[in-house]
């Protein structure tokens, strides 16, 4: 089976434990208004224009060609994490890659959690841990700033928790005056004490140079946000009313 990825990132020290490669697969449901992968949106190749030239973002892999690939590099990794994108995409194309790297190379899938339960539940099956990429609970405000709802998300997870032993952790980007509002924050630690799998709620600081890919795919980036503005988050407090590890990640 085939698959299309737009990037891999070697030596990736912020996406798991210890040293690991990224494989991040292009296409997702979610138009997040601060996404930093623009190039990553679409289901399809596009030519990314820079100032000194083209770049293709997403080539085609085999599932094969993808998997030696990886195990080609095992000794000197401590694990594998597939990324987007949205991986519950392309689902049947990294069952198929989890199948031949699984029992050589742990790994991490990182997701929205948007998209067929029974493609997640399968894939987290196969996997070592999940990243859950969760953004805003509330339902309004998620479509309006990610493009689509949190009720699907949120059924996802709380089934995938009783469903699946496969551990998990939140990974929230902190948008500020979005995010990281204390309605979002109060709803993220109420849902932490619903279940049983999640091992931490773990903070993402808003990446400033995001604006600068969205010329290079022909769009203007309109984050409707104020960039410079400092996210509200007080770490202690969040800690005091979630029940699990809660992470502010470089």
């Amino acid at each position: 089976m085939q698959g299309l990825v737009f990037d891999i990132a070697e030596a990736s020290i912020h996406d798991g434990p210890g040293l690991r490669i990224t494989v991040f697969l292009k296409g997702c449901p979610l138009r997040c208004k601060w996404c930093h992968s623009p190039e990553g949106q679409s289901p399809a190749p596009e030519l990314l224009t820079f100032p000194g030239g083209q770049r293709l973002a997403g080539e085609i892999w085999s599932s094969r060609k993808l998997a030696e690939y990886l195990l080609d590099k095992k000794e000197l990794l401590d694990g594998v994490t597939f990324s987007g994108g949205e991986p519950l995409l392309q689902a049947d194309f990294l069952l198929e890659v989890l199948d031949m790297v699984k029992d050589a190379l742990p790994s991490i899938i990182d997701t929205s959690g948007h998209g067929s339960y029974e493609k997640l539940k399968a894939l987290a099956e196969k996997a070592e841990s999940l990243h859950f990429g969760l953004k805003l609970l509330n339902e309004d405000l998620a479509k309006s700033w990610t493009g689509q709802g949190s009720a699907l998300i949120l059924e996802n997870i709380r089934r995938l928790d009783k469903e699946c032993a496969t551990p998990y952790c939140f990974r929230l980007p902190l948008i500020p005056s979005v995010t990281d509002s204390e309605e979002n924050l109060t709803a993220i630690a109420n849902l932490a004490r619903e279940l049983n799998n999640l091992t931490s709620v773990d903070f993402l600081p808003y990446n400033p140079v995001t604006g600068g890919k969205y010329a290079a795919c022909g769009r203007q980036y309109e984050p409707g946000f104020d960039e410079k503005a400092s996210p509200l988050l007080d770490l202690k407090a969040f800690q005091s009313i979630c029940p699990v590890k809660a992470r502010l990640l470089d």
